[in-house]
């Protein structure tokens, strides 16, 4: 299956949200992923200005967003559900962590529609909504400051989705760009260069050829590891053309 089809099949289940803000957010976290399907249950105020205000783009997945008055209601017709949750519960699923709860959802997705669910911003998900749910996810996070952003949450968690739908290798979109890289110099572009770098530190008077010592060793080994490409070759002996230049020493090729 195409890792969008995948993708199109999890719902995005938020459980009583309380602020409008953190809707939008979440919505715009989905779409960045490549997510559409939100679901709200019971939330405090939806639709609201702040909501699309947050969405920044994503007002779209908002519209589409089915409001339910149950979890029950929001889980109908999915074959798998993940609860999020940062407290250690006595009942429930076992919790995993994030990657490892995204594999099986993507993998859960190829039967049917699947959830991610998330809780209130204040109370998180209550017992009984956890145990709705065949598995539960926990976010590492600071155990001195673990209270993460609805929206952040979601961002996190619809990103290892989409790692996992393309088997870690997400397509790049945008416009076409120019390459940063240029070809790796030649050997004799190279040579060519240290040569000109020899020749304009020893009419600086920076190199001694009768006290040779390391220096030249060095640079070498120096420019090596950079492995030079051809066009920052022609600007370092740009460089050295100039030098010599407001020397009054002549270039050497």
């Amino acid at each position: 299956m195409k890792p969008e089809r995948l993708l199109s099949s999890i719902r995005v289940v938020l459980c009583r949200p309380s602020h409008p803000g953190n809707i939008g957010a979440a919505a715009r976290a989905m779409k960045t992923m490549g997510l559409g399907d939100l679901y709200l249950v019971a939330p405090k105020r939806f639709p609201d200005a702040e909501a699309d205000a947050r969405a920044a783009g994503a007002v779209d997945v908002l519209e589409r967003a089915v409001t339910a008055a149950s979890l029950d209601e929001a889980l109908a017709g999915c074959v798998f559900a993940v609860a999020m949750s940062a407290r250690k519960r006595d009942l429930g699923p076992p919790v995993g962590q994030p990657r490892e709860m995204a594999a099986k959802t993507l993998e859960a997705a190829r039967q049917g529609p699947v959830a991610l669910v998330f809780g209130n911003e204040t109370a998180g998900l209550s017992n009984d909504e956890v145990l709705r749910c065949q598995a539960a996810a926990a976010i590492p996070a600071d155990p001195s400051f673990s209270s993460l952003n609805l929206g952040a949450a979601v961002q996190l968690l619809c990103y290892e989705c989409r790692l996992a739908a393309f088997s870690g290798q997400p397509p790049q979109g945008g416009e076409e760009v120019t390459p940063f890289a240029s070809p790796l110099a030649a050997a004799d572009e190279v040579e060519g260069f240290f040569r000109h770098l020899e020749t304009v530190m020893t009419a600086t008077g920076f190199f001694n050829p009768a006290q040779p010592g390391r220096l030249l060793p060095k640079l070498r080994r120096l420019f090596n590891r950079a492995r030079l490409e051809k066009e920052e070759i022609n600007i370092l002996r740009g460089i050295l053309a100039a030098t010599e230049k407001s020397t009054g020493h002549g270039r050497r090729g």
